[in-house]
């Protein structure tokens, strides 16, 4: 709970001689304000894992052709990545995807304001020429100046996130990116969109072990949606 406020409304009231009754609809409650809640109580953002994977695990081909991208989604599911994009506070992705698809991570696809980016970047290697630090939205980037990638480097850029007081925030890749969150167990949700295809080799989708809440067909992708345990 808020230090700030915890408590005092209820006090007010029941002091101004009101009927107050707690506890009601105390479970929805949480999940509907479970970012408020995270930020608070765990002193960190709520944090959500996106990826998309090939029906045999990959998330991405070893060589990629700039000139000529390959989807693992289609495009009614990338649609839907932009509309959560406006409803969380940040963004976050490593320098290799910056690097290898220079991605401007807004909104694009979807009315709303663009997140917070948030650029991990260990060697500081990235020009300001890549998309992600033009105006069209804040950029904080993260380098070996602010965080010692040698110890726990996930929980570091949460405490980072925390003191700028960003309450949620979209881990979008890469591979690496995300295994470090799991592996500190730093998330509260997996969002994941198995395509409709088949790599044989590239590389490997993140491993996680969460709680299975959801399947959704997206036309020709399924949506999979899990929550740590």
């Amino acid at each position: 709970d808020n230090p700030e406020v915890a408590g005092k409304g209820v006090r007010y009231l029941k002091a101004s001689g009101c009927d107050v009754k707690v506890g009601i609809l105390e479970q929805e409650s949480k999940i509907h304000h479970k970012r408020f809640f995270t930020f608070h109580n765990k002193k960190r953002p709520y944090i959500i894992l996106k990826w998309a994977q090939t029906q045999d695990g990959f998330i991405a081909p070893y060589k990629r052709n700039k000139k000529a991208p390959v989807w693992i989604s289609n495009s009614y599911s990338r649609q839907l990545v932009h509309k959560w994009r406006a409803e969380e506070q940040a963004i976050l992705v490593g320098a290799n995807t910056v690097l290898q698809d220079n991605p401007s991570l807004t909104v694009r696809d979807w009315e709303g304001q663009n997140p917070t980016r948030i650029i991990i970047d260990k060697q500081n290697t990235l020009k300001k020429t890549f998309t992600v630090f033009n105006d069209d939205a804040n950029t904080i980037h993260l380098t070996s100046k602010e965080i010692d990638f040698s110890s726990a480097p996930a929980q570091q850029i949460c405490d980072a996130l925390h003191k700028n007081t960003i309450t949620s925030l979209i881990v979008e890749g890469g591979a690496k990116t995300l295994q470090q969150f799991i592996n500190e167990g730093l998330w509260d949700e997996a969002r994941v969109f198995v395509g409709n295809m088949n790599f044989k080799n590239g590389i490997k989708a993140p491993l996680f072990n969460g709680k299975l809440i959801s399947e959704e067909p997206l036309k020709t992708d399924l949506l999979k949606r899990y929550v740590h345990d």
